[in-house]
């Protein structure tokens, strides 16, 4: 699903859904997906681990969980919640508010037996599963095509319409051991047409290969990237210039492995710069012009706020990904205006893994920068300020050491008369 500026969102989220919210000609993110009736409902613990059945489903929000029922075996057939119906049955509307339904289409049906024997059905077959029901195996009763997992996978357009809905099921005998009933379900989304992301890794970093990086929107939100993954993390790019507003917005991606450095110059006078804002400013209002430009020159536009540790990691794991931390560094002397000279960035990392496989893990990232103090000129005299980025990469693992076990103990005891009668 794009959004403005170039960005996708692509990242699951706990946005809490609003059932009061105004219908539009398309979906958007965390919108309830709405049926010809009501809403798709999507069961899910809340207060408990009991089941909540009206829970609505939201949009491009991928989620799976697990919750239990309590249920009567003698009476399984009257719960619409453990029948296959209750979940194929709904019918999405295309947008919300209209009048095309997308039908639920069942893909796969598996039965898992009580000895866990899992066998999937034929397309031919699907149509013949009946309704839950009780069986009696000798004095045991046994509750047949119980629902057990339920996986929904919506396909939508980048417009904001759900085209397909497929269904997928896991059905299963429960008896009176299995009681409470657990059950499982899972909603995700494709879009469509969507070439696949290519990865930086799998898991761990390729050397060369670009970072992967992007920030949080909220707290409690999900990883938000660049669809160019070439300038999720850049630094300035050197020119043949050395013109720092030549090549404004020419920018070079951060490569796994690859120690970089590059800079460009910048000429300011005492209380105008080459700028143009006017000579009219005041030394203070100018100082803090010419910083704001230095400091947009060396981060770019949207310097990434989290780092991906693996080169595969999902958008959605915002826990498993890096912070930023960004540090700046000033020396502060009288009279003086305080600018952005250079931006260091250091990427530890550590093998991960086995031995025979180690894989790459970037494990912390630090941003620094580095303000200098120009004492305050007359007016009208030039300086050149030279600005540089860089980009280091540290090998933070701990050396193999190799591993011996511990040398046995004999920890034997003989009866007290195991020598008797010769002792």
């Amino acid at each position: 699903m794009k959004a403005p500026d170039g960005f996708s969102l692509n990242a699951e989220s706990d946005v809490s859904t609003r059932l009061d919210a105004p219908q539009t000609a398309k979906y958007e993110y965390g919108v309830p997906l709405q049926t010809s009736d009501s809403f798709l409902r999507f069961p899910s613990p809340l207060t408990s681990s009991l089941c909540t059945d009206n829970n609505p489903a939201a949009f491009l929000v991928n989620q799976a969980v697990k919750c239990t029922r309590r249920i009567n075996l003698e009476h399984c057939e009257e719960m619409e919640t453990l029948s296959m119906a209750y979940y194929s049955s709904p019918k999405i509307l295309r947008v919300p508010g209209s009048g095309i339904e997308v039908p639920i289409m069942v893909q796969s049906i598996v039965i898992r037996s009580l000895n866990k024997t899992l066998t999937r059905l034929e397309d031919t077959e699907i149509l013949r599963v009946s309704k839950q029901g009780v069986v009696e195996a000798g004095h045991i009763k046994i509750c047949t095509n119980v629902v057990l997992e339920v996986t929904y996978s919506l396909t939508y357009t980048d417009t904001g319409e759900v085209i397909k809905a497929d269904l997928f099921l896991l059905l299963g005998a429960v008896s009176s051991a299995m009681v409470p009933l657990q059950q499982k379900f899972e909603i995700y989304f494709i879009q469509q047409n969507a070439k696949p992301v290519p990865l930086s890794g799998n898991p761990g970093y390729v050397v060369g290969l670009p970072l992967v990086a992007g920030f949080q929107p909220q707290k409690g939100s999900g990883i938000i990237q660049t669809t160019n993954r070439y300038g999720q993390l850049t630094l300035l790019r050197s020119t043949t210039e050395q013109d720092c507003l030549a090549a404004e917005g020419i920018r070079a991606p951060v490569l796994f492995g690859y120690n970089m450095q590059s800079g460009c110059k910048l000429r300011v006078f005492s209380n105008v710069s080459v700028l143009q804002w006017g000579h009219g400013l005041t030394k203070a209002l100018t100082c803090r012009l010419v910083a704001q430009k230095m400091k947009s020159l060396l981060k770019g536009q949207g310097f990434p706020d989290y780092v991906a540790p693996f080169g595969n990691s999902q958008a959605q794991d915002v826990l498993d990904w890096v912070p930023v931390y960004f540090i700046t560094q000033t020396s502060h002397v009288k009279d003086s205006c305080q600018l952005p000279v250079a931006l260091t960035v250091e990427v530890k990392w550590t093998k991960y893994g086995s031995l025979l496989n180690p894989q790459a893990k970037i494990v912390n990232v630090t941003a620094r920068l580095i303000s200098s103090s120009f004492p305050e000129t007359n007016s009208g005299n030039e300086r050149t300020i030279l600005i540089s980025t860089a980009v280091t990469f540290v090998d933070v693992s701990a050396p193999a050491e190799a591993g011996f076990r511990a040398r046995p103990t004999i920890n034997a005891r003989l009866p007290f008369n195991f020598f008797f009668p010769f002792v």
